[in-house]
């Protein structure tokens, strides 16, 4: 039998093949082995362009800041983020923003400048 990869999903090790995608069977997950290495770790903004550490994004919608009583608003923008790719709350990007300092954003929120 061959040593194929766990599911990237729920980290399954009962997959199998079915023609030329691999198929885990305990969540359904259905990705191409080739493909496999290619999709982990990429982050892509609400425009769906891959974004990477050092890029300039802008802000699409106002957020409010937990603790702050401004928000940052729409059309702000952000240099030199830092990506981190296993995110344990949902916020990708890691940067500065003036005014505000260090603070945490989900790239759902931001295109690429």
């Amino acid at each position: 039998m061959e040593n194929l990869p766990n599911c990237p999903k729920c980290n399954s090790e009962y997959t199998y093949e079915d023609g030329s995608l691999l198929v885990c069977p305990e969540c359904g997950y259905e990705w191409n082995a080739n493909m496999e290495s290619e999709d982990e770790n990429v982050i892509k903004d609400a425009n769906g362009n891959v974004l990477s550490d050092g890029d300039s994004v802008i802000v699409i919608k106002d957020l409010k800041v937990k603790g702050s009583s401004s928000s940052i608003k729409i059309g702000t923008k952000v240099k030199n983020i830092r990506l981190v790719h296993d995110p344990s709350d949902g916020h990708d990007i890691e940067c500065k923003i003036d005014g505000f300092g260090a603070i945490k954003l989900k790239s759902s929120v931001v295109k690429k400048s």
